[in-house]
């Protein structure tokens, strides 16, 4: 469990960049065993979508919510040595799965979350990372043959390039599930998976895990 001050304590430190602060309470959680997935849509998730919003109402630069999002991402290595050690534990009763970033989404945070959930729960999880072209996308979805694709927008602006990479796998291929999700969705575009059977939007990283274990 994340209590409010320690969220509100490491906000701050966040947001004040303090990158060494950041780790050490983020390592003292760890070695508390805190469950990964309350590490990551507890703090990481959470922090992530405030940020986003005092950007969002310019009541911080666009250099300091870049600095915020280098810092989560560091985080991030701290915590793969103990998800690691917790994915190989578990029985791979889960299918694959393959995570990307929309075209011309460079916020790629939300989609390695989201990769390491699956992880976490049995899944074979591969993450393409930012920006991948839908043509590279769809290659590899022919060459993996995963259960299912997920697609992460964390910008407004580029919902028109998820929209295009949801009709490009779903064109392609049309029994593959597809999962929708990112801070973008704060804003708008959930309407846009009503003309895409099999398409599904998963608005927290909470409710994928209950999607997950369901």
């Amino acid at each position: 469990m994340i209590t409010e001050d320690v969220y509100q304590n490491y906000l701050a430190l966040l947001l004040n960049g303090n990158r060494r602060a950041c780790s050490r309470m983020v390592q003292q959680l760890l070695d508390r065993d805190i469950d990964i997935q309350t590490l990551y849509a507890d703090l990481f998730q959470k922090s992530l979508y405030e940020v986003g919003l005092l950007w969002e109402f310019n009541r911080i630069s666009v250099a300091k919510e870049h600095l915020v999002t280098a810092i989560t991402e560091g985080l991030l290595n701290l915590v793969y040595p103990r998800l690691f050690e917790k994915a190989g534990s578990c029985s791979r009763n889960g299918g694959k799965v393959i995570t990307s970033c929309a075209a011309n989404e460079f916020h790629q945070i939300g989609g390695k979350m989201v990769a390491d959930i699956f992880e976490l729960n049995g899944w074979d999880s591969q993450f393409l990372g930012a920006n991948t072209p839908v043509d590279h996308m769809l290659a590899h979805i022919q060459d993996e043959n995963p259960d299912l694709v997920s697609l992460s927008v964390s910008v407004y602006c580029n919902m028109p390039a998820l929209k295009d990479g949801v009709e490009a796998i779903r064109g392609n291929f049309h029994h593959l599930d597809i999962l929708v999700g990112g801070q973008a969705f704060n804003w708008g575009g959930a309407e846009i998976i009503k003309n895409y059977p099999g398409t599904t939007y998963v608005p927290s990283l909470d409710q994928l895990t209950s999607m997950i274990a369901a």
